[in-house]
């Protein structure tokens, strides 16, 4: 990809987690942080959602031909999340005694967000 397309991508990821925190912020759900870097990994959103802290990976798709946003987020990406969540927990004491939620938005193409809570658990 060269660099103008990379700017695009990375715009229009940028525009679905920011269209996700809004539809989830509308669910009662409050930013925590947003593109939560560490080494290996990233959160999209991390949100509060009552007592729970919410790792939010946000899919988009502009196209099905390999599944749609649910559909990728595969066992080596949920062992990503959950590793770089650990590494939140660490950085963030405050919250190390939350329950601990990982959720899925998928847009796909021009349609609304759709919110899987629950989406994974780390039993497996």
């Amino acid at each position: 990809m060269n660099r103008s397309g990379a700017a695009g991508a990375s715009a229009r990821g940028a525009q679905a987690e920011a269209q996700a925190q809004r539809h989830l912020q509308a669910q009662g759900l409050r930013l925590v942080a947003r593109n939560w870097r560490c080494p290996g990994g990233e959160l999209d959103l991390v949100m509060r959602d009552g007592a729970t802290l919410v790792v939010v990976e946000v899919r988009r798709r502009s196209r099905s031909d390999y599944g749609g946003g649910f559909e990728s987020v595969h066992a080596r990406k949920r062992a990503r999340l959950v590793h770089a969540a650990q590494l939140f927990l660490a950085a963030h004491p405050e919250y190390a005694e939350a329950p601990v939620r990982f959720d899925v938005v998928a847009i796909d193409g021009a349609a609304a967000p759709e919110w899987l809570a629950g989406a994974f658990d780390t039993d497996h």
